[in-house]
């Protein structure tokens, strides 16, 4: 409210080429005057072209697409349409759980026990618990390269002491790249 209060008159200034333009962009852009000095249309013969089109429009339209549908050939229910109706009322979020019967237990396995320690240590709770002692292992250069390439592939640290560039100079290939990507980007740089 209060960014009126010290206004002043301030100055007129002409419009310029680009102020005329813009006006005139909006008036032809205006959901209301887009439609005055209209004029009258020329008409145009019907193509079969047009005729096409009307047909479609008429098969796509939601109203109309059921009209003068006529009676259906019923299919035999065919053991793959079973099949199809079993699995989707097992994925049904609502049935999939009717009718369950009784299970079979199945005896625990030494392959069950590893993936359920396994599981344990997935776990984000869990996987700190109970750690217990470790081996120290020797820092060999092949660990070294890991942490320098773990320290480049950090968010943070991937500038620091960033160094100078060598400038390369801009070729015809260059150029021509750099072409293409205005072809291919939304937005110009």
């Amino acid at each position: 409210i209060k960014y009126k209060e010290s206004i002043g008159k301030g100055t007129p200034i002409p419009d310029l080429p680009e102020v005329k333009r813009v006006k005139e962009t909006q008036k032809h852009i205006s959901s209301v005057l887009y439609k005055e000095d209209l004029g009258t249309g020329i008409p145009t013969p019907v193509t079969p072209e047009i005729e096409r089109v009307k047909r479609n429009q008429e098969h796509i339209s939601s109203v109309l697409y059921k009209e003068g549908l006529g009676t259906g050939i019923p299919t035999p229910v065919t053991p793959e349409m079973e099949r199809v109706r079993r699995n989707q009322e097992n994925i049904s979020s609502v049935l999939y759980k009717e009718g369950l019967g009784i299970g079979t237990p199945v005896p625990v396995t030494p392959e069950m026990e590893r993936v359920k320690r396994n599981q344990e240590n997935f776990s984000s709770v869990l996987y700190k618990e109970d750690v217990g002692r470790a081996t120290p292992t020797p820092v060999t250069p092949e660990i070294e390269r890991v942490k320098r390439n773990q320290e480049n592939f950090s968010s943070v640290l991937y500038k620091e002491d960033l160094g100078t560039g060598t400038p390369t100079p801009v070729t015809p290939e260059i150029e021509r790249v750099k072409r293409n990507q205005e072809n291919f980007s939304s937005v110009f740089f």
